[in-house]
């Protein structure tokens, strides 16, 4: 497990969230104001998805 730290516009954050979600099995994202007030952090605790297994079906 880790944690990523994203810096970006307040707009982007939803987009960078799924984004992240899409790669990784993550946990609900915290949302910060960065010291200037302008852009937003977010923090995401982030593991490797497992690989997905497949079924094979063997025919006759």
């Amino acid at each position: 497990m880790f944690e990523i730290r994203v810096i970006c516009e307040p707009d982007d954050a939803d987009r960078v969230n799924a984004a992240l979600a899409a790669a990784f099995a993550t946990g609900p994202a915290r949302q910060y104001p960065t010291r200037d007030g302008r852009r937003t952090r977010l923090y995401v605790t982030a593991d490797h998805r497992a690989p997905e297994t497949t079924q094979t079906i063997e025919s006759e």
